[in-house]
């Protein structure tokens, strides 16, 4: 088991140099995502299910903490940034993006109904029904791509 999940990460270049996860986090991670129990990778691993607890959640916090950096990142990048106040209709949302889209020549590969998804995904509980309940920031980047993160 653990000599299948080390090929898996020499195969899909893994790098803990380059990473936000240590070598055991990937392994412990690439074993979680294949449905092994943390009883089974603590036996495997000669450690305690305890620890391999503490691994998986370190790197989950770990990940979450790089897709925040990356969030961000695209953020200052995106030619558009739309804020949404609290209050406003997910169904207006599209009308904003749009509008700021057609001012900075950004094309968008979004339906209305496409985009009202992918925004009210994004925003996770900043969405409540049809109405922003947190304030919003709708980035969209030149190739279209469009993220959402909450206003702070």
């Amino acid at each position: 088991m653990i000599d299948d999940i080390a090929e898996l990460l020499d195969e899909i270049g893994f790098d803990p140099d380059t990473s936000v996860l240590t070598y055991r986090q990937a392994q412990v991670l690439a074993l979680r995502e294949r449905d092994v129990s943390q009883a089974d990778i603590a036996d495997s691993l000669g450690t305690s299910r305890a620890n391999v607890s503490s691994i998986e959640s370190s790197a989950r916090e770990n990940l979450e903490k790089a897709r925040e950096t990356v969030a961000f990142a695209e953020a200052l990048r995106a030619p558009v940034r739309v804020r949404v106040p609290e209050g406003t209709d997910l169904y207006d949302v599209p009308q904003l993006v749009y509008r700021a889209c057609d001012e900075q020549g950004v094309k968008v590969d979004y339906t209305a109904p496409d985009l009202m998804k992918v925004v009210s995904d994004a925003a996770g509980n900043a969405v409540s029904g049809r109405e922003i309940s947190t304030p919003l920031i709708v980035g969209v980047t030149s190739d279209g791509m469009v993220r959402v993160r909450h206003q702070d």
